[in-house]
C-alpha cells in the first residue's frame, strides 16, 4: 500500500510527550490543541483537545493550553500560540521569525535535554533530532516549568 506524502509527514510528527514531563510540571491544561487522534497515546492532562481531525489552528483557543505540535509545519502553530499567550509549548529550536517572537515575547524559557526520549505508539520511546525547549506564558505557566528536573528516561 502506497503511502501519501502527508501520512509519511503525520507519522514522522507522531512523538508524545512523556507522562513524567506532565507529573514534574504539575498542572492540568483546558486544552490540548495537537493532540493525537488516539487520544489514548496522550499524556497530557487537558480537559479538552483537538487532533488532527479537528484541526487546531482553525479552532478557538480558550485557558490555559499544551502545545506539542507536528514539527513539519511550526510557523501556523507558533504564531497562534504566541498571539494566544497562555500556557506551555514544546518547540524545537530554530533560525525562524517564529522562535525569535516565541523566545522575545515568551514569559519563561527553558531547554530539554538532548536525550529526552518522546514516547511513541507501538514503539520503545526515542529521542529526535532537535533540541526542544519549553516556552510558558501566563504566572501559572511560568511556575510550572520551574518545576521541572530533567533527568534521563
Amino acid at each position: 500500500m502506497a503511502h501519501s506524502r502527508n501520512h509519511d509527514l503525520i507519522l514522522r510528527d507522531e512523538h508524545y510527550t512523556p507522562s513524567w514531563v506532565f507529573e514534574a510540571l504539575g498542572i492540568d491544561f483546558d486544552l490540548d490543541v495537537a493532540s493525537p487522534i488516539d487520544r489514548s497515546a496522550s499524556n497530557v492532562p487537558s480537559k479538552k483537545a483537538f487532533t488532527e481531525l479537528d484541526n487546531g489552528l482553525e479552532q478557538e483557543w480558550v485557558g490555559r493550553v499544551w502545545m506539542n505540535p507536528p514539527y513539519s509545519q511550526m510557523t501556523p502553530w507558533a504564531n497562534k500560540f504566541t498571539a494566544h499567550a497562555n500556557g506551555i509549548a514544546l518547540l524545537p529550536v530554530s533560525r525562524s521569525k517564529w522562535f525569535n517572537a516565541m523566545w522575545e515575547k515568551a514569559d519563561a524559557v527553558t531547554i530539554t535535554p538532548h536525550n529526552i526520549k518522546f514516547d511513541r505508539v507501538n514503539e520503545k520511546p526515542k529521542t529526535i533530532a532537535f533540541q526542544t525547549m519549553f516556552f510558558a506564558f501566563g504566572d501559572i505557566s511560568v511556575q510550572a516549568i520551574k518545576n521541572l528536573e530533567f533527568r534521563v528516561r
